[in-house]
């Protein structure tokens, strides 16, 4: 089991339920916007946000996102101990940033002496696609080993100045060096994982590329927090690093939808049905399993581990709960009775 830290008020590690994170593209400057960002992260069930700080004015505004924010604000830092040092003053609840890239000893003595006088972690972000000249020429190029040793040599650089409160990220746009990292480091450490593929492309491949390579991770037990890079608007984020905690397994929140691929069996539109039952899913917060079926004959069978579900026919279908044929019902009327099965439940 990997050490804990804490974010603001929300664990990570020591067994605490895996949190998710997005950033937001809004500038930073800008705080109604940047707040207005996060409230809709936050409702699509964000649990920690990461803000860009790419100067001085966005290092101060951190303090005027922290008060309104309802959930802790991570400060994304790069090459700049100066802004670290803003961020950490102005109430940040974690800093991101990379040890290597800010500066001498000096400097990154100075940040881990402001993280510990509040308690504040650091996180240690590696980028397959930013690594240090001498590890590239010791390997040859990227590659998960050179990461780990990457990762390893910020910690160490911290930890040579009493800072331990340490999460460690491992990220490349490429699946299965990816995964390899943080399986290495799972290894070798206790400390803490955010787990990612970074630049993992727009909303379906990068949906696709993150589903096997967190999903394929968190499946093996690696991962205490996760975010889904995405080229689209931060939320869609949300949704897919949701469904991804789901489909492995590791939080039962909200309900699951089944569905059967279709077939030549199938004598109603399947397709637009399971559409129109996943859209009003997403008002129910129950957590709750629900088929929809092509076939009245073996659709209740086949779903029978589902709470709920409905099963075609022609003209007509069957509303079943856990297996059990409930009634028939109208083929117009399947989805508002199977609504009306999920309100009893």
């Amino acid at each position: 089991m990997t050490k804990q830290i804490l974010v603001g008020g929300v664990p990570i590690g020591g067994g605490a339920p895996v949190s998710i994170q997005s950033m937001t593209n809004t500038p930073t400057q800008d705080a109604e916007a940047t707040l207005e960002q996060i409230r809709a992260l936050a409702a699509a069930g964000c649990d920690i946000v990461r803000v860009a700080v790419p100067d001085m004015e966005a290092a101060r505004t951190i303090g005027r996102i922290k008060e309104g924010s309802p959930i802790p604000v991570v400060a994304d830092i790069h090459f700049d101990s100066k802004l670290a040092l803003e961020a950490i003053a102005a109430g940040a609840d974690k800093v991101r940033i990379n040890p290597g890239n800010i500066g001498g000893e000096d400097r990154v003595k100075a940040v881990a002496d402001a993280c510990r006088q509040r308690n504040i972690p650091i996180r240690v972000g590696v980028n397959g696609g930013s690594l240090e000249k001498n590890l590239l020429a010791k390997y040859g190029g990227p590659c998960p080993q050179a990461m780990v040793d990457s990762a390893f040599g910020h910690v160490r650089l911290l930890n040579r100045f009493d800072f331990d409160d340490i999460c460690i990220s491992l990220k490349s746009s490429s699946v299965p060096d990816t995964m390899e990292a943080y399986r290495l480091m799972s290894l070798q450490s206790d400390y803490p994982l955010h787990i990612g593929v970074t630049e993992a492309g727009t909303v379906k491949m990068g949906t696709l590329k993150s589903a096997v390579g967190i999903g394929g991770l968190l499946a093996l037990g690696i991962g205490d927090t996760m975010r889904v890079s995405l080229s689209a608007h931060p939320v869609e984020e949300i949704y897919a690093a949701r469904d991804i905690l789901k489909a492995a397994g590791v939080r039962r929140e909200g309900p699951e939808l089944v569905s059967c691929p279709t077939c030549g069996r199938t004598r109603i539109d399947l397709i637009a049905l399971a559409n129109q039952v996943e859209e009003r899913l997403k008002t129910v917060d129950k957590p709750i399993t629900v088929a929809v079926m092509g076939c009245a004959v073996n659709g209740p069978g086949e779903a029978a581990a589902a709470d709920c579900g409905i099963a075609g026919g022609v003209g007509e279908g069957l509303l079943f709960q856990r297996g059990q044929i409930v009634k028939k019902v109208p083929q117009d009327r399947l989805v508002d009775e199977l609504f009306a099965l999920i309100e009893t439940l």
